[in-house]
C-alpha cells in the first residue's frame, strides 16, 4: 500500500464515520467505518522496519479530524474558539488511542492488540463522560440515535454497549476481509462470516422484537410543552424577562385546561436577575403564579437564570464573586423551578456544564484562562453546580419529575441519577438557538431517544427554538414542534417507577474497559522490561 492508498483510506474512515449523526444516514455503516483505518494499521505494521509507530499516528489523526469537523463543524455558530478547541481535542485524542492500540499489537501481537483497541476506545468515551474536560458527543454508541427500533437493549448496556458492538464488528470484519485476501481456509472464513452475521442480527432482532412487544404501564400525565422561539443572542440584552415569561404564558394558555399536570418551559427562559431568598418577589414568578391559580392541579417547570447571597463565614465555592460595595459574596446558577399550588420551590443547578462556554475547568487552577472563556447568556467565571441529582415531586400525587438542562441529557449515566432518585418522567428544557439552524439541534433531540430507551422514562423536551417534544418510554418522538417555531406540544405521557438493569448499573461496560486496559498496560510493561 502506497501513501496515496493510505492517505485514501484514512479519509474514508473518517467519511465513514459521519453519516450516523445525521438523519438522512444511519447508525449502521459505523460498523465498517474503522476497516479501511484498520488496514492502514496493518500496512504499517507489516512493514515495522520502514516506518515507526508516529507514522500511523498521522493517518490516525487525518480520519478523526474529518469526522470530528464533519459532524460537529456547527459549534463556530457559537464559538469559533470552542469548535477550533473541540475538533482539535477530539482529533488527538481518538488518535492517541489507535496509537496506544497500534504500539500495543506491535508489542503483544495481533489478538491482544485488537482486544486493546476495543478496550482502550471504550475506555477513553467513559473518561470523556466523567472527566472535568468533557465532550462526548461523538461516543459511537450515540451513533444510533435515528435509529432507535436497532437499539432497545441499550435498556442492558447504555450508548457504551453500542460502542462495544461497533469496535467488535469493525474488528472482525477486518480480520474477515484481510483472511479474504490471504486466501485461508474457506471453512474459516465462512465460520467468521457466520459469527459476524450473529453480531449483526443477533442485537437488532432482539432490539425489534423489544421495540414491538413492549408495553408501557398506563399512568398518564398530560403535559404542555412551551416553544417561546426567542432569539438567544436577544434574550439577555435587548427583550426584557417578563415579556419572554408572558409569550410563554400566551402560548400556554391557548391550550391550558384543567387536565394539565405539566407545563414545561426551556432553559433560562426566566432571567430577570433571580435572587433566591426574593423569588417570590420577582415578576414573572407573580405572573406565573397568577396563571397556575385557574389550574391548581398543574405544576409550572421553567429554565431559570438565578443568584445565591453568601455572608461571611460561610462555605465559599470556586465561582463566588464580590457584590460590588458589600462584604457579601454570590454565585450564580443557570436552574431549574418548580412552582404548584404550595409556596415551596424546589431548585436544581445544572451541572454538567461545557468546557470554555460555562465553565473552567480546574477554575481554581486555571483562572489565568478565565478571559477566553465564552459568554452565552452565562458568567465568565461559570456557573455552580450539585452533586446530587435532585428531582420535583407533585403536590398532587407525588409523581417526581428531573429537570435536566441542555447539555446534561447527552450523559446516560448522569441522568439515571434522576431515575435513582425517584423521577418518573424526565422534562430536559434546553436552548439550542445559539448554533442556529444547523444538524446540532437535530443530534441534541435525537439524544433524548436514547435517554428514554435507556431508563424506560417518557420525556418532555422544552427547546426554546426547537425542536421541543414528546417522546415515549420506547424513543419514539410521538409529538414535535419545529426549528424557529412558536408555540406548544401537548400530549400524554406515562410515569414509569420500574428501573432498567442500566439504571441500576450505570457505565458498567465502562468500567470493566478500565480493569483490563490497565491490566493490558501493565502486561505491555512488564515485556517492554523483560525482553
Amino acid at each position: 500500500m502506497n501513501t496515496r492508498k493510505r492517505i485514501f483510506f484514512s479519509l474514508l474512515s473518517g467519511l465513514l464515520l459521519t453519516p450516523a449523526w445525521y438523519e438522512w444516514g444511519n447508525g449502521l455503516v459505523l460498523i465498517i467505518a474503522l476497516v479501511p483505518l484498520l488496514f492502514v494499521e496493518d500496512d504499517l505494521d507489516q512493514r515495522k522496519a520502514e516506518y515507526g509507530s508516529r507514522a500511523f499516528f498521522r493517518y490516525a489523526v487525518l480520519t478523526f479530524f474529518v469526522w470530528n469537523t464533519a459532524t460537529t463543524w456547527w459549534i463556530v455558530n457559537a464559538t469559533v474558539i470552542g469548535v477550533i478547541a473541540a475538533i482539535l481535542v477530539n482529533t488527538l485524542m481518538w488518535s492517541l488511542v489507535m496509537l496506544l492500540f497500534h504500539i500495543i499489537k506491535r508489542r503483544l501481537g495481533p489478538q491482544i492488540g485488537y482486544f486493546s483497541l476495543i478496550l482502550f476506545w471504550i475506555t477513553w468515551e467513559y473518561f470523556y463522560h466523567n472527566s472535568e474536560i468533557s465532550w462526548p458527543w461523538l461516543t459511537l454508541g450515540n451513533g444510533f440515535a435515528f435509529n432507535i427500533r436497532l437499539i432497545q437493549w441499550y435498556e442492558y448496556t447504555g450508548v457504551l454497549g453500542g460502542s462495544l458492538w461497533v469496535l467488535v464488528l469493525n474488528v472482525l470484519i477486518f480480520n474477515l476481509i484481510k483472511g479474504f485476501m490471504v486466501e485461508i481456509p474457506r471453512r474459516r472464513l465462512l465460520a467468521q462470516a457466520i459469527l459476524i452475521g450473529v453480531i449483526i442480527t443477533g442485537p437488532i432482532a432482539i432490539s425489534l422484537v423489544r421495540f414491538y412487544t413492549y408495553r408501557e404501564i398506563p399512568d398518564p400525565k398530560t403535559i404542555v410543552v412551551i416553544q417561546p422561539n426567542i432569539d438567544p443572542y436577544e434574550k439577555f440584552v435587548s427583550i426584557p424577562s417578563v415579556d419572554q415569561t408572558r409569550v410563554q404564558l400566551t402560548e400556554a394558555s391557548k391550550v391550558a385546561d384543567s387536565t394539565v399536570d405539566y407545563f414545561v418551559a426551556p432553559e433560562t427562559s426566566i432571567n430577570n436577575n433571580i435572587w433566591m431568598d426574593e423569588i417570590e418577589k420577582v415578576p414573572d414568578i407573580m405572573m406565573i403564579r397568577s396563571f397556575l391559580r385557574d389550574y391548581p392541579g398543574a405544576a409550572y417547570v421553567p429554565g431559570i437564570q438565578c443568584y445565591k447571597r453568601f455572608k461571611p463565614g460561610d462555605k465559599l465555592s470556586d465561582n463566588v464573586r464580590d457584590i460590588p460595595g458589600t462584604l457579601l459574596k454570590y454565585e450564580s446558577f443557570n436552574a431549574a423551578i418548580q412552582l404548584d399550588s404550595t409556596r415551596h420551590v424546589p431548585f436544581y443547578f445544572k451541572s454538567k456544564l461545557v468546557v470554555g462556554v460555562e465553565k473552567m475547568p480546574y477554575a481554581r487552577y486555571l483562572k489565568f484562562l478565565e478571559k477566553f472563556t465564552v459568554r452565552l447568556g452565562g458568567t465568565f467565571r461559570g456557573w455552580g453546580t450539585q452533586d446530587d441529582r435532585g428531582v420535583f415531586f407533585s403536590a398532587a400525587d407525588s409523581t417526581g419529575v428531573s429537570p435536566i438542562i441542555c447539555y446534561e441529557s447527552v450523559y446516560g449515566e448522569f441522568v439515571t441519577g434522576y431515575v435513582k432518585n425517584g423521577a418518573n418522567l424526565l422534562f430536559v428544557v434546553t436552548n439550542d438557538g445559539w448554533w442556529g439552524n444547523t444538524p446540532g439541534y437535530r443530534q441534541h433531540n435525537s439524544f433524548s431517544s436514547l435517554r428514554a430507551i435507556e431508563t424506560r422514562r417518557s420525556i418532555a423536551r422544552s427547546a426554546n427554538t426547537g425542536i421541543s417534544s414528546l417522546i415515549n418510554q420506547r424513543g419514539e418522538v410521538m409529538n414535535k414542534l419545529g426549528w424557529w417555531k412558536r408555540g406548544t406540544v401537548k400530549g400524554t405521557l406515562n410515569a414509569n417507577h420500574a428501573l432498567t438493569f442500566y439504571v441500576k448499573n450505570g457505565d458498567y461496560i465502562g468500567r470493566t474497559a478500565c480493569f483490563f486496559s490497565l491490566l493490558i498496560i501493565l502486561l505491555f510493561i512488564v515485556k517492554l522490561f523483560t525482553q
